[in-house]
């Protein structure tokens, strides 16, 4: 987080995580920095860090041509009081019991005892969010989001009962690939591709509050998984066009609220009005013709036309019931 000190940022730990060995070698030096650091990491960051005329002096090279650290300990990360406030505010967050056993939880709280939270939550007032938000604190979603999300971390494949949106039972044999809350919504949800004979038949995304039965299998998924070409394959074919002004700060409030879609965006320099293409899954159609509407007159959909025609019915509804509660 931005709040936190660099002192801890991707270079410090890939440094910290080589330096918990006493002896390492280039071979390790260099694996480490292309699986933590970022993709042009490694073209200048292991010469810093293996013994050279250029390096940062962290290692020295042995008479086997091993490298030894400097350190006689593995680094200590000290937290800063920012760390450990923000720390405090995140415990009273009740969604950390589906990341964290209650022990570990209650050790935290008791080394943070004097220390204050950086926030509460009753220091904010959401407005624009669903009431009907998972229930964090029940045990059985508890245990579910836990099989999920070790189920994701470890490629698992799991069988899975669940209740669709529309009422209907389904059950089958999924690979989850990365589960996702919705803030609005105040919901996990999980992108998995369905199974048959091993093999990917179709994807989808499964809320994890709808989830029945989740169970390990046993098995793990070993087909190579990219997550562009599953959200490719997810893509809507023809992109939602939005005409957005400036009013009421509009155009830095659409761009906030869409930053995670892909889009492409053309301004028009007389009138100031920015013409956005949005690209975004279908299966989400729903939800992101509901957040276009809470932009009101801010925005207009000017296509494709089955879109700008759901608008139009949910805005006659709503001015429909607005009419009837002026006249009852």
């Amino acid at each position: 987080m931005n709040i936190f000190s660099e002192i801890y940022g991707t270079y410090f730990r890939i440094a910290a995580r080589l330096l918990e060995n006493e002896v390492t070698d280039e071979k390790t030096v260099r694996e480490i920095v292309m699986r933590d650091g970022f993709r042009d990491s490694v073209l200048f960051l292991p010469q810093k860090l293996i013994p050279s005329g250029e390096d940062c002096g962290l290692f020295r090279r042995g008479v086997d041509n091993m490298l030894r650290r400097i350190t006689k300990k593995s680094p200590v990360k000290v937290l800063t009081k920012l760390q450990k406030m923000w720390l405090k505010a995140k415990l009273s967050d009740p969604r950390i019991r589906l990341f964290l056993e209650d022990d570990v939880i209650e050790g935290l709280m008791e080394e943070l005892a004097d220390v204050k939270p950086l926030y509460r939550h009753e220091h904010f007032r959401l407005t624009d969010r669903h009431a009907d938000h998972d229930d964090y604190s029940d045990e059985k979603y508890i245990a579910i989001f836990r099989t999920a999300l070790d189920a994701v971390k470890k490629r698992k494949i799991v069988d899975i009962s669940f209740t669709s949106a529309h009422g209907k039972h389904v059950s089958g044999r999924f690979v989850m690939l990365k589960i996702e809350f919705s803030p609005k919504n105040g919901k996990f949800r999980a992108y998995c591709y369905r199974l048959g004979n091993d093999k990917i038949k179709n994807s989808g995304l499964i809320n994890i509050g709808r989830i029945d039965t989740i169970t390990d299998t046993g098995r793990v998924f070993r087909t190579p998984v990219s997550m562009d070409d599953y959200f490719s394959s997810r893509k809507c074919s023809t992109p939602a066009v939005i005409r957005v002004t400036n009013e009421r700060n509009g155009v830095e409030r659409f761009m906030l609220e869409f930053a995670p879609y892909e889009k492409h965006t053309v301004r028009d320099l007389e009138t100031g009005q920015y013409t956005v293409e949005l690209w975004y899954d279908e299966q989400d159609e729903t939800e992101v013709l509901i957040m276009l509407l809470s932009f009101g007159p801010v925005i207009e959909i000017l296509g494709p036309e089955k879109l700008r025609e759901q608008a139009k019915e949910r805005l006659m509804r709503q001015y429909e019931l607005l009419w009837k509660n002026e006249q009852g």
